[in-house]
């Protein structure tokens, strides 16, 4: 609707003749927003504040010109000027009823468009280490991760999901001598015990399983059977990353969340990838050697101060290989690149651009986008939790999603903003009441389905054809308040894949169901009056069409039967 009135508005402004718009003014994007205020109309305007001064004209009397060339269209009942010189729109009973009509006919591809344009675009999240269980942390990153790119595909991006292992370094080195000292009989706090070592109780999972020679795969990869060989540090090494980096492909399953790609930073050095990126930094001139090291002039591209890219022992920097992976990007076609990493990563942002830029491949200012979140903290019983058993010093993910189901925990940390710290309170997610958002959005799909099984059971038939000849019946406050609601989906998923905010669609839902719910508590909709009964109908099929849709998008599941009871 909102792409159709502002046709309507484009073609209005085309024909206003030179003397009220000249032909060489610039002509703004016109922005055609949702009012506020439902007195205010459906949607507003301002383009005729926009061209009041290069056209050197009253808004108010451009705004009325702009009315007076307005097309004449079923959509609109009426259009009037407020203010300053705002055009606000108010549709009609017809531009209503077509909508839900669409909602009908699309289904489940209803709020999809084709924006994106097929844009090539990855979408790299969750990135863990593969040194120990996926903690909550991790859960946040693959909640937002998988949805922002379900969002983005609703919106005609092409997009790949992206896993990038961190399988090479320090942290690798300090698991596979933990493993070890584990299969040797060491525990932690034991004289023998490595300092950086891995203290959690799954380190002696792992070092069982190797002792006893157990085989392990990870999804990408070949199956790793280990050798028993305590005293071989690569063969625990390789088991305990596989062996590990297979446990948390078994969370990831569980919680609902595939990839398409998985990457490994140890590919990067065998394949010489990091070589040949340093070697092309230093063609480049943008490379400088000082103190037995080799910089970057990362303050060319606006960081604070020049990075060090390989240290004076030959090692290189963190940064090095980021920039590295991200040039695979770029070669791989993926012109939209987005991380969605913790905020801990914020240092690299800066340094990762630099080197990219540096490279000069025609890599656009501003790649990859970053979307960073910062920690989660959870409360039971109205304390922190801090320790699990298995994992010894965070709270994983598993015990997360045990404790309160999948649903609960990815509604919950897709919910606020990933700026915004977040307290994910176990008791909150497990109680049945409106404040649990998760159960107050599913609880509204089943409400639904309930309708239309107590439609059954009195022997009634829905018809939406004589639903849609009375959809001007719908006249109640909580009925227009619903009907603005569900068919405000299609901007909300443009809105929120423009921005990057899955949060946006989580907090819509919400909003839809209590719009719902409060039209659910105030009427009656197997009413004797078949006309009425269908337009009602109509309203609660297309509310729960699209309370399906969001949900889908988010990852998690519209059930049509939950505990409570019903009413039609």
């Amino acid at each position: 609707m909102k792409f159709r009135i502002e046709q309507l508005v484009q073609a209005a402004l085309a024909t206003l003749p030179a003397d009220i718009l000249p032909a060489d003014i610039v002509r703004p994007v016109v922005d055609i927003d949702r009012t506020k205020d439902a007195a205010h109309g459906d949607f507003a305007t301002n383009v005729a504040l926009q061209l009041a001064k290069p056209a050197r004209r009253n808004p108010r009397q451009l705004a009325q010109a702009i009315l007076d060339a307005l097309p004449a269209s079923e959509l609109i009942e009426k259009a009037e000027i407020a203010g300053p010189g705002f055009i606000n729109f108010h549709l009609s009973a017809q531009a209503y009823q077509q909508e839900l009509s669409r909602i009908f006919d699309l289904g489940p591809a209803y709020g999809y468009s084709k924006r994106g344009a097929g844009a090539s675009t990855v979408v790299e999240f969750v990135s863990a280490n593969p040194t120990g269980p996926l903690h909550v942390g991790h859960g946040r990153q693959a909640a937002l991760g998988d949805a922002l790119a379900s969002l983005l595909q609703s919106q005609g991006y092409q997009v790949s999901r992206e896993f990038y292992y961190n399988d090479a370094g320090v942290q690798i080195q300090n698991l596979a001598v933990s493993v070890q000292a584990r299969a040797r009989g060491i525990k932690p706090r034991e004289p023998g015990w490595p300092e950086a070592a891995y203290n959690g109780e799954y380190i002696q999972d792992v070092a069982d399983d190797f002792v006893a020679k157990k085989t392990v795969t990870a999804l990408d990869g070949a199956a790793v059977k280990a050798t028993g060989k305590v005293d071989d540090l690569e063969a625990v090494r390789r088991f305990a990353v596989a062996y590990l980096r297979h446990e948390q492909d078994v969370d990831l399953q569980k919680f609902g969340v595939r990839f398409d790609v998985y990457y490994l930073e140890s590919s990067l050095y065998t394949e010489s990838k990091v070589d040949t990126t340093v070697k092309a930094l230093v063609a480049s001139g943008k490379t400088y050697e000082k103190d037995g090291a080799l910089w970057l002039h990362t303050t060319e591209y606006g960081d604070d101060k020049d990075r060090v890219m390989r240290k004076s022992d030959g090692t290189y920097t963190y940064f090095v290989p980021d920039v590295a992976y991200h040039v695979t990007k770029w070669q791989r076609g993926f012109r939209v690149a987005i991380n969605v990493q913790g905020t801990d990563h914020h240092g690299t942002i800066a340094r990762v651009r630099a080197g990219l830029q540096a490279l000069d491949m025609g890599i656009p200012q501003g790649y990859p986008d970053y979307i960073l979140h910062k920690m989660v903290r959870v409360m039971r019983g109205g304390e922190e939790v801090k320790i699990s058993k298995r994992a010894g010093e965070y709270v994983t993910l598993r015990d997360l999603t045990e404790w309160v189901g999948r649903d609960a925990v990815r509604f919950f940390l897709i919910s606020r903003r990933a700026d915004s710290e977040f307290v994910f309170d176990v008791d909150l997610a497990l109680s049945q009441s409106e404040e649990n958002p998760v159960y107050y959005v599913q609880y509204a799909h089943a409400r639904v389905c309930s309708v239309f099984r107590q439609l059954t059971e009195k022997g009634h038939v829905h018809d939406r054809e004589v639903g849609e000849r009375n959809v001007a019946r719908l006249s109640e406050p909580h009925e227009k308040a619903l009907i603005r609601r569900v068919t405000y989906y299609p901007e909300l998923l443009e809105n929120a894949a423009r921005a990057l905010e899955p949060h946006q669609l989580a907090h819509y839902l919400r909003d839809l169901a209590g719009d719902f719910h409060t039209y659910y508590n105030a009427h009656t909709f197997i009413v004797d009056d078949v006309g009425l009964r269908n337009a009602r109908l109509n309203l609660v099929a297309t509310t729960r069409q699209v309370l399906e849709n969001g949900l889908k998008l988010l990852g998690v599941s519209a059930p049509e039967r939950m505990e409570k009871v019903e009413k039609t």
